[in-house]
């Protein structure tokens, strides 16, 4: 993604723990990232041919775990991410709909929506639009220092690829209900959700922990839990529902983003048109995850 919004974050997180001593938390509603296309901003990343239009969905500020950010966009047609390297950040990019052409380590694959590519610290990536709509889109940015990004640019964006492997040559994630398994009282809940994880701790060098998809209909809910170890992002893919986090309850919809810290009890339940998430997992420690049920101590 672009390189302005990061940098300029870093000084004011230089000492993250410290602001979150002194200043309150947040009431749960002011801390749900709302994706607003109005809000959206063009620009090009890492010398991209065209556009894309961005907004910066969940800050690092809303994270003690290493989240550099979580940007929702729209690549516009002959936009896209021109490949560049991190060396100390993963990343991952989603699109939602339509398909593009995701390229890591040189080698590029057309993905449908919805679908995802990991990509680990020290490999190259991009992605084009080549068609004639904008792509709904997502970039995940997790560092392995708290408050760092880098970027090293290869100055190619990926614009003209003669030669796409049918098969991808890296990993993906896809999000597909027909992967999803039945669980009863999930979490404590009630009625029966449908969940996978769809990655897990051992896609990635950082911290970052899982990517998990969940389908909670009407009715049903995910039980009250709380993470000692582990902090999320609850994205809404689809449909509505509540969030209740440490006690607070606000309604969510699709494009919704809900921030929960370490040790914040929290439980969603499904709206009248179900509720369908993709929860991203940040540890504080590699390959450490754990869930207790019930109430935490409503975070620090």
């Amino acid at each position: 993604m672009t390189r302005l919004a990061i940098p300029l974050l870093t000084v004011a997180l230089a000492s993250p723990f410290a602001a979150q001593m002194t200043a309150p938390r947040e009431p749960l509603a002011a801390r749900i990232g709302h994706t607003d296309p109005s809000r959206y901003t063009h620009s090009r990343s890492h010398n991209s041919a065209g556009d894309m239009a961005c907004e910066l969905l969940v800050p690092p500020t809303a994270m003690d775990v290493n989240l550099n950010f979580v940007h929702r966009c729209e690549i516009m047609p002959g936009g896209g991410v021109g490949a560049h390297f991190h060396n100390t950040n993963e990343e991952m990019f989603v699109i939602f709909d339509g398909q593009a052409e995701f390229t890591i380590d040189g080698r590029t694959s057309v993905l449908k929506g919805t679908v995802g590519a990991p990509c680990r610290m020290g490999h190259s990536h991009a992605i084009y639009n080549p068609s004639d709509h904008p792509v709904e889109f997502m970039n995940i940015n997790v560092s392995s220092i708290k408050g760092h990004y880098d970027a090293f640019n290869l100055n190619d964006a990926r614009t003209d690829v003669k030669q796409k492997d049918e098969i991808p040559t890296f990993m993906t994630m896809r999000i597909d209900k027909s992967l999803l398994k039945p669980i009863e009282h999930y979490r404590g809940g009630e009625g029966t959700v449908q969940y996978r994880r769809a990655l897990d701790q051992d896609v990635f060098l950082t911290n970052w922990a899982y990517m998990d998809h969940l389908l909670i209909p009407n009715g049903a809910t995910e039980g009250l839990h709380h993470h000692a170890y582990v902090e999320e992002v609850y994205y809404v893919l689809n449909g509505s529902g509540r969030a209740t986090v440490n006690g607070e309850t606000a309604e969510i919809h699709k494009g919704d983003a809900v921030p929960v810290r370490l040790n914040e009890a929290h439980s969603f339940a499904g709206g009248s048109d179900g509720l369908e998430l993709m929860i991203i997992g940040i540890s504080t420690k590699k390959d450490v995850i754990d869930t207790e049920l019930g109430g935490g101590r409503g975070g620090r």
